[in-house]
This record gives structure tokens, sequence and C-alpha cells, in this order.
């Protein structure tokens, strides 16, 4: 509130008398001061003087108490209080037969008596118009009372109140709600503006309103789970929704069978999501349901869980392991509406709760997986699932051509590895040793291959259950260093003895006769030339 106006002082208003009264030649009244501005309530002091040298029956009329506080020759002080209302005071004399008066203007200030931001939404959708209503109640005086609707500090609108004090007066604006608004303070307030008067701007603010809002897509929510449980397993199930906002103020929960299930709820910016673990305890159907809740809007989705009991099929073999040429029945057999479908080696017949057959073992069999699969149809699905079993025969050894070649050449010196396997069950022994010394010949591994290493080799298979052996013909390829050398050598002998030998012959023949005869020509001559006895 304004102070109230200063009253002055006696000395004060006889100066101001002293000033107001003419000279001689007119008398005339007076009032001071000519115009007050007031808070509502207040009081004021009011001087009536007069310049008539005669004056009589000075006064002041006014509506509002007043009290005469002094008096002087020709002027009066006067007190009014409890000032309600604009008015005009008068003051008033008789001079002789003349009436004279003189008004004075009060104008009365007042802060509004009520500035109130109507309630916002509880939630605002994001993207609708929001409408603020401010009540202002009392103020004076109008024409210099505004009103400003304000975000936080900003001023959304502005309006000055020029209608009358007496009745309320409602200001109005429209906002675009957003994401941003979310958390935003809104408020009213007045500003009366008495600057003009010497006085200051008088401000009156409303209570704060926070406003809420919201943004939830056209997107359903997704419910991630199976729409199949087995009894007695775990499944995990899902509930997400994703550009919603505020993530953080959204509820979601997860329900089975109409009872809450423990969740664990998360939101990351626009997305939230809750996941629970769902056990599978009773066979049927149940119902699982998400449900989110944001502001005063509610999200549901639905699926129908179909909760089922299939064990899986039982398969048997009238003995796991047998010796050879044994009998042996495979049976495969299911509980509770589900069916064989498929036995492997069992002949091709109509699904049924059992199906069987009877096998002689072989060696061919050992260690042969039989596969059943048995089938069961739930919510319009098959489902399927299948056991296997191994059945293991006993048999002697074998040692095959494929296995064990029985002819082997290799060049001396070379790398190689003999490859003899034998066969059987359980796993015979195999051992290789030649005929003639019973040298071992090492199987499976690489060896440089030697000279000493030829001949023929007998492997032999044994385990509990017989004995098998093969002869393995080991030849190894090699030669002389230079032998063709003395190959040719002998070659060109031989050829010259064949060839060259008669020729040789006659010419030593030949020789040996012409020797001769020179020799039996000289002795003849030797006798000719001897003397006479």
């Amino acid at each position: 509130m304004a102070p109230r106006s200063a009253r002055p002082t006696l000395p004060q208003l006889l100066a101001l008398v002293a000033v107001v009264i003419p000279g001689p030649g007119g008398a005339q009244v007076s009032i001071h001061p000519k115009e007050a501005f007031l808070p509502r309530g207040a009081s004021m002091w009011v001087n009536c003087s007069s310049s008539c040298s005669k004056s009589h029956n000075l006064g002041l009329e006014t509506q509002w108490p007043k009290v005469e506080l002094d008096h002087g020759h020709n002027w009066k002080l006067f007190e009014l209080s409890d000032i309600e209302e604009d008015s005009n005071p008068l003051c008033f004399e008789n001079c002789g037969p003349t009436q004279s008066s003189a008004s004075a203007t009060i104008i009365l200030y007042s802060f509004p008596e009520r500035v109130e931001l109507d309630p916002l939404p509880a939630w605002q959708p994001v993207g609708k118009n929001l409408t603020l209503r401010c009540m202002v109640d009392g103020g004076t005086p109008r024409n210099q009372l505004s009103v400003k609707l304000l975000r936080g500090e900003e001023v959304l609108h502005q309006e000055s109140v020029d209608v009358d004090s007496m009745n309320p007066k409602e200001i109005t604006t429209t906002v675009l709600a957003s994401r941003d608004d979310h958390g935003a303070n809104f408020s009213c307030r007045t500003e009366l503006d008495l600057r003009p008067q010497g006085l200051a701007l008088f401000p009156n603010v409303s209570m704060v309103r926070q406003l809420r809002t919201f943004d939830l897509p056209v997107t359903i929510l997704k419910l991630d789970t199976p729409d199949l449980l087995e009894v007695g397993t775990v499944q995990k199930v899902m509930c997400s929704l994703g550009g919603l906002f505020p993530a953080s103020e959204a509820q979601i929960t997860l329900e089975l069978g109409g009872h809450t299930l423990t969740s664990k709820s998360t939101n990351h910016r626009d997305l939230v999501s809750a996941t629970a673990l769902v056990t599978a305890e009773l066979e049927g159907t149940q119902q699982l349901r998400c449900v989110l809740e944001l502001a005063d809007q509610i999200l549901e989705a639905e699926r129908n869980l179909s909760i089922y009991n299939f064990s899986a099929p039982v398969l048997t073999l009238s003995q796991k392991e047998v010796s050879e040429g044994s009998q042996v029945t495979v049976k495969c057999e299911v509980h509770g509406g589900a069916q064989v479908v498929w036995l492997s080696g069992a002949p091709p017949r109509p699904p049924s709760s059992k199906t069987q057959f009877t096998l002689n073992a072989s060696a061919k069999d050992n260690k042969k997986r039989f596969f059943c699969s048995a089938a069961l149809k739930v919510a319009g699905q098959v489902l399927l699932k299948n056991q296997t079993l191994e059945l293991h025969v006993l048999y002697g050894p074998r040692l095959d051509e494929v296995d064990c070649l029985g002819n082997w050449t290799w060049p001396e010196r070379s790398q190689q590895t003999l490859k003899c396997q034998a066969w059987g069950n359980p796993s015979p022994k195999l051992t290789c040793s030649r005929k003639t010394d019973g040298a071992p010949l090492p199987t499976g591994e690489v060896k440089s291959v030697t000279r000493e290493m030829n001949g023929t080799y007998v492997c032999h298979a044994v385990s509990s259950h017989g004995n098998v052996t093969r002869d393995v013909f080991l030849i190894v390829l090699y030669h002389q260093p230079n032998s063709w050398v003395i190959i040719l050598v002998v070659t060109m002998l031989a050829t010259v003895l064949l060839v060259g030998g008669p020729t040789i012959y006659l010419y030593n023949r030949q020789r040996k006769i012409r020797i001769y005869k020179l020799q039996r020509a000289q002795e003849e001559a030797m006798k000719l030339k001897a003397p006479p006895h």
C-alpha cells in the first residue's frame, strides 16, 4: 500500500492561505490540495480558505468523515478519513450576499484483491492448444493497470485492464503445448503503474502453476513373447513402446492370468520397456497383458499364451549292445496326446502313440543311430520332439582289401606310409611280420624304404570276437651304382667274342702255317749249302 499523504504543518498552511488570498477588488474560495492521489481507505488534510474580508460560514462538503483540526480568520483545516472512492470535496463560503466554492479531486488507487491463474490440466497433450485464464478482481485505477500471462519470465500475452473496477476481469491467451513445456511454470502478473503520479510500479503475481505435457505415439504396445510355453520352462517376456514422452514418468506392468508379474522397467530417451520371467506351471490358455499408463492415458496389449505339456518320445532298444546276428527290437512311444510320426528303420505307417520293429544286427549296424520323432498339435501349431539312441554291435576283426592292400611296390629310399587297418568291435589288435624271419612291418608310419624291407608279410588282427590274417607282399625296387657301364662292356665283349672269334682263329692258324713253311724252306736251304762228307 502507498503511504498516507503527509499532513502540512500549521505555519505551512498559514503561508498557503496568505498566498491564495487575493488583493482588494475580489473575493474567492480556494481548496488545497487541488488534487490528491491516495490509497483506498486513507486519510488526508484539506484546507479551505477565503479572500473575503467578511467571510462567514466557511466550510467543507464531503461524504467522508471529517474533523476540523484548526481554523483562522479566513481559513479552516479539516481531516478526512476512511476515503473509499474517488470524490470531489467542496470548500464553500458566504461573502455577503455572494456564495462561492472550490472543489478538489481525490483519486484513489488500490492493488488487485485477486490475481489468480486458473488451474492447468493435470496433463496437457503435446500439439494441442492450451488456454490460459487469469482472473483479476479489483485494482484501481484500471487505466493504469495491466496484466501479463507468463511462461517463466517469457511474456505470452499482455493487455490493459480498462473496465469497471467493480467487475472482475478475465484475461485469456492460447499456446500450443510442446515437449519443451513439460515442467514449465506459468503465472499471471498485474502491474499498477503509478510512476506518472510520482510513485512506483507495483506488481502482483498469481500463484505459479506448473504444466506437465505428454506425447503418445500412434503405434501400439509391442508385446514380445512366444505364443506357446511348455510346462516347467521359464520364458522371458518383454513389452515396450517407443516415441512417447516423458518416458521417465510412464508406468508399465505385465500381468499373466490376472496376476501382476515381477518385472523390471527401464526407460531411455523416448523408449520404455518392461521385462519379466514367466514360469509355465499349469497346462492351458492364459492371458498375458501389458498395461502402460502415462498422464491420464492407458494403453493395453494382450496375447493368449498356450501352455502345453509335451514329453519327449521314449525310444528304447531291447539291447543296446549285441553280438552280430542277434535280434534287436526298436520301440518308440509317446504320451499326452502326442503321436509318433517317424521312426528310422521302421516301415511307413500312420502316426500312432507307439511303433516298433525288429532287425538282425550286423556289423554295418554298429554305431547306428535310431531316430524317433513325435508331434503334438497345440493352438494350431505342430510341435516336434526327437529322441535318438545308438546301437553297438560286437563283431570279429575285418581286414578288407580296401583297408589293407595286399600288394605294395615301393622304390628304395622313398618315403611311404603303409596303411593297413583292421575293423571290428571291440577294436582288434593288428600286427604284421615277415614270414621268413618275423621282422615287423610298422603300419601307419612314414618310413624311408630300404631293400631289406622286401618280402612277404603276414598281418594278423585279433580281438575277443575272433581273429583274421592277410598276406601282404612288399616289393622294393633297387639297382647297383654304374651297373649300366658293366652291362655295356660285357655286352661288347660278348659281341666281339661271338663275331671276331673265328676270324682270329683263322688268322693265327695261317700265320703259324706261314711260319712253319718259312722254317722248312730255311732248313732246306741250309742243307744245300752244307759241304759233302
